[in-house]
This record gives structure tokens, C-alpha cells and sequence, in this order.
């Protein structure tokens, strides 16, 4: 409403300067009539004459003076009848000079600024001021001429009214779309100033690249990190943070050139020196049409996840690696000792668990050295694959948890087929039971129940470990297999592990060619299922 009123006060501040223009034009028309009319004598009375020439003189000079725009509309109807009263008086002192024409303008000028009353009214006047107070006082007979005039101006009147109208509709249309364009233009700068506001706050860079190669829209954070990265020497490296990359294959570069990727890590300085890491990620744009529109560049600096990151996996290594040795003398020292012939049995079987374990332990303990992929010791995973009875397995990995089961008055059962042939490295599948095992008694219900059923469905060997607890958060479920993930239920037990456990137990599964999974059962409790081909690979070494 605001907006439509400013614009009507807009319109209505033209209103003197069009009322000057119209009797401008309608007085120099006059004083041209005047000038021929003297010069070649065509005039009756010459003071009807100067009368009507001054009554037109004196109407433009008010038109000039007086503000019309802050005077109602019906105020300006005083020029026009003062028009149609000069005329007739310049008309009156020379009939022959074709003065009446002149009342079309007045006519006209009253159609458009009044509508139908002052098209009505000026022809009704005009029409009296011709045929009454005119030609009534000569005596003279009406002719057609005479008819022809009023008709003549109440058409020119009619058609100036009907395009008043449409004139006035058509800028009514164009002050409503007036009024929404500028509304859409206020609200696209809010919008405008808000996004940038949002893009000055954050502290991640954005880039918006077009088609062209051209950056259009770029943020302080941007400035600042490509800053911050320009500082360090020796160029970019991979993620690694070893293996150089050259200027064709940086982020920017690959994002020109239309590439779309997630989250690359980029080391910018050289190794040993001060080194920045961003990561960054380009999704490209498209138009209206489907076609590539540009592409949006967001970089983010990691440098100290990166670092903390590269510090866990060298501890981890480190430790692992010095754990290693020892263990390695233990078992060596085992296998002497097992070799003596003089051991009786009892010490025997003590020293063969103990073997065992220490074994476990071991492979354990390598395991770990591999899943720190990032140190420079880490080892790859290996497995042999051969034909094995995964029912088997999962006994003997029941019989190894009952004792920790057993404390907890857990009870542990085996379901399923009698015999589920597989494909796979038994060692392996041992430590992926034993752990999903583990867990089920550490986190489960205490004097609950686990149940391992053993099936071939669909040509796979599926092994499933089900216990009746708690079961897992649905925030937990999609994280339970990342490494070093721990749930808060898990930390705020006493015998969390650092949650390494599920990753490698995924990684053995995976690279067997199978799969480990999880879920929760409808009526409550933890659900894992481990997928092993039936048959089909070869023995492979799989690096994590």
C-alpha cells in the first residue's frame, strides 16, 4: 500500500508541468491564428480578438505559476474552461479563421484528465458555446457545417476518453509490476546481504567458479586460507603428504576444469617443514537448462585433525610395533618349551593355552600395526582362504568365551544347519567370533543369552551373533564399524576397548570377500551377520 501510494504521488507531481505543456501548445496554436488573422485582415472585431487572446495568455500564465500538484484534480478543469471561453471570443471577432477547431483541444484535454463527466461536459459545453450563444444571436440557419463541428469534437472527445482509459489500465499494470519489481529487488538484496553475511562468518572458504573459469564469488575465509597456504615452501602434496602433486591437479585447477570430488586432502608446505592441510571439495552447477553452470569450491582447514590423526596412527604403530617384539620372544620361547619332552601334561595343556593366547595376542597386535595405514611400519592384512566348516569355527568360539560368559551368567547357544561349508581363512574368522562374541557378553544383558546360528542362504555362509540387551543407538548403528568409534554407552563402561575391534573384524570379512553387518532385532538386542563366500577366492594379501 506504501509502495502504490508513493507512486500516485510520483504521477501526481507531473500534474503542473502537464497542464503548462497542454496550454503551451494550445497558446502557440492561438497566437498563430492571431498572427494571420491580423496579417491578412480576416478578423470582424478586433477586441473580441484581443479578449479571447487574453483570456488565453492570462490561462497559460496561471498554468506556469500556480502548483497544480498540490491542488485537487477538479482545480485544473478552470484552464480548460477558460480555453473554451477564449475560443469562443477569438472565434466570435474572426468566424473566418477557423478558430472552433481550436475546441478540440480543451475537449480533449477534458476527456483525458476527467474520464466520461469531462468528456460529457466539454462536448455539452462546447456545443452550447457554439450553436447558442454563436449562431443563435445571427439569425442564421444551422447548415451541416455547422452540425458537422460539435459532432466532430464530441468523437475526437470519445476517442481521447477510450485511450485515457486504456492508458490509464496499462500504467495501473505497469505500477502493480512497478511495485513487485522493486519488492523483488529489496528482497534479492536482503537475500544477497544475508548470504554474504553467512559467507563473511564462516570460517570455511567458498568459491564460485563459472563455466568460464572465472571466480564470481569468494569469501574472506577463502582469502585467508589461500594466504595461509601461499606462505609455506616446497608446494603441494597428496594426502599422504609425501607424494607431490603438480599444478594441474591441484583442487582449484581440477575444479575449473569441471571435476567434482569430496573432501581431498591437500598438504601445502614441504614434509619436515611448517605444512597447512586442507580439504577440499568442488560440486558442479547447473542451470535451469541441465547444462554445467560453474562450479562451487568449499575448502576447510585441517591441519591440526591431520596432524592429531598422523600422531594417534604413529602412537598406535609405535606401540604396536614394540609389542610385537616381545610377544614374538614369548611365543618362541613357548614352542621350546612345548618341545620338552620331559613336560608332564597338566603343565603341558596350561602351556598350550598359554600359547595359544599368546598367539592371538600377536596376530592381535599385528593387526592393529596394519590398521594404522598411515605409519610408515604398518603391514598389510593377509589371508589365506581354503574350505573350512564355519559351524566348526563358531563352536570352537563359543567354547572360548564361555569361561568370560560364564562370569557374567550369560548362557551361549548354537543354532543353524549342522555343517555351513565356506571359503575363507579360519584364523580370520576365529578373531571376527571371538570379537563379535566378546562384545555381546561385555555389552549384552548380564544373565542374558547370546545365540549363534550358523545357515547358507542364497549361496553365502552367514554366521549371526544375537544377544537380548540393550541393542545399539540408532545415532551408534551407522558408526559401529569406523575405527576408533566408541559409543557413549561403551565409554561409560570400565572395560571399553579404543574401538578398533569391529573395524579390523570388517576389514578380515571384507577382504575374505565377504561382509560384516548389523542391526537390531525387532524385539531388542544387537544383530551381527557375517557374510563368507561358499567358494571362489584365492589366497590374497589385502592392505588396509
Amino acid at each position: 500500500m506504501t509502495e502504490t501510494m508513493a507512486l500516485r504521488r510520483g504521477v501526481d507531481s507531473t500534474r503542473d508541468r502537464t497542464v503548462f505543456l497542454n496550454q503551451f501548445l494550445l497558446c502557440a496554436v492561438i497566437i498563430l491564428g492571431l498572427v494571420l488573422s491580423l496579417s491578412f485582415r480576416t478578423f470582424d472585431d478586433l477586441g473580441l480578438l484581443i479578449a479571447g487572446g487574453g483570456i488565453a495568455f492570462a490561462a497559460t500564465g496561471l498554468a506556469l505559476v500556480i502548483p497544480w500538484n498540490r491542488l485537487p484534480v477538479a482545480a485544473t478543469a478552470v484552464i480548460p474552461a477558460a480555453d473554451v471561453v477564449a475560443i469562443a471570443l477569438l472565434r466570435e471577432g474572426a468566424p473566418n479563421s477557423a478558430f472552433g477547431l481550436l475546441w478540440i483541444f480543451p475537449a480533449m484535454w477534458a476527456a483525458w484528465a476527467f474520464g466520461r463527466i469531462g468528456t460529457i461536459l466539454s462536448v455539452i459545453i462546447i456545443t452550447v458555446f457554439y450553436l447558442v450563444l454563436i449562431r443563435v444571436p445571427t439569425g442564421l440557419p444551422l447548415t451541416a457545417a455547422a452540425v458537422l463541428l460539435p459532432v466532430t469534437i464530441a468523437a475526437v472527445a470519445t476517442i481521447s476518453y477510450f485511450m485515457a482509459t486504456r492508458a490509464r489500465g496499462q500504467r495501473g499494470l505497469l505500477e502493480q509490476q512497478s511495485i513487485a519489481l522493486r519488492q523483488a529487488v529489496r528482497r534479492a538484496r536482503r537475500q544477497e546481504d544475508l548470504l554474504t553475511d553467512v559467507l563473511e562468518a564462516v570460517d570455511f572458504g567458498v568459491i564460485r567458479i563459472e563455466a568460464d573459469g572465472m571466480q564470481t564469488v569468494a569469501n574472506e575465509a577463502h582469502a585467508r586460507l589461500a594466504a595461509a597456504a601461499s606462505e609455506t615452501t616446497g608446494g603441494a602434496y597428496a594426502a599422504d603428504g609425501y607424494e607431490p602433486l603438480p599444478p594441474d591437479q591441484l583442487p582449484l585447477a581440477r575444479a575449473i576444469r569441471g571435476e567434482e570430488f569430496d573432501a581431498e586432502l591437500v598438504w601445502f608446505g614441504a614434509p619436515g617443514e611448517r605444512r597447512r592441510a586442507l580439504s577440499v571439495t568442488a560440486k558442479q552447477l547447473r542451470g535451469d537448462d541441465g547444462k554445467p553452470a560453474g562450479t562451487l569450491v568449499v575448502t576447510r582447514d585441517v591441519t591440526q585433525e591431520a596432524l592429531a590423526i598422523r600422531a594417534r596412527d604413529d602412537l598406535l604403530a609405535t606401540v604396536s610395533h614394540e609389542l610385537r617384539n616381545p610377544l614374538t620372544a614369548v611365543n618362541g620361547y613357548l614352542e621350546l618349551a612345548l618341545d620338552d619332552p620331559t613336560l608332564t601334561d597338566g603343565p603341558r595343556r596350561s602351556l598350550e593355552v598359554v600359547e595359544r593366547n599368546a598367539g592371538r595376542l600377536l596376530v592381535l597386535v599385528t593387526d592393529i600395526l596394519a590398521a594404522s595405514s598411515s605409519a610408515p611400519t604398518g603391514v598389510a592384512i593377509t589371508v589365506t582362504p581354503v574350505p573350512i566348516d564355519l559351524v566348526a569355527a563358531a563352536r570352537m568360539a563359543i567354547e572360548s568365551t564361555v569361561p568370560r560368559a560364564e562370569a557374567r551368567g550369560v548362557s551361549i547357544g548354537l543354532s543353524g544347519d549342522s555343517r555351513v561349508p565356506a571359503f575363507a581363512d579360519e584364523l580370520r574368522v576365529r578373531q571376527i567370533l571371538d570379537n563379535l562374541l566378546s562384545n555381546a557378553v561385555k555389552y549384552g544383558r548380564e544373565g542374558g543369552h547370546i545365540e549363534v546360528e550358523c545357515r547358507v542362504i542364497d549361496g553365502m555362509a552367514i554366521a549371526t551373533v544375537r544377544d537380548d540387551g540393550p541393542g545399539i543407538s540408532p545415532e551408534d548403528l551407522p558408526h559401529v564399524f569406523e575405527r576408533f568409534y566408541r559409543a557413549d554407552a561403551v565409554r561409560q563402561t570400565a572395560t571399553h576397548g579404543y574401538g578398533l575391534g569391529l573395524a579390523i573384524s570388517q576389514q578380515f570379512a571384507q577382504a575374505q570377500g565377504g561382509d560384516l553387518s548389523v542391526s537390531n532385532a525387532a524385539d531388542g538386542g544387537a544383530v551381527f551377520a557375517l557374510t563368507l563366500p561358499i567358494e571362489g577366492l584365492e589366497e590374497s594379501t589385502h592392505g588396509t
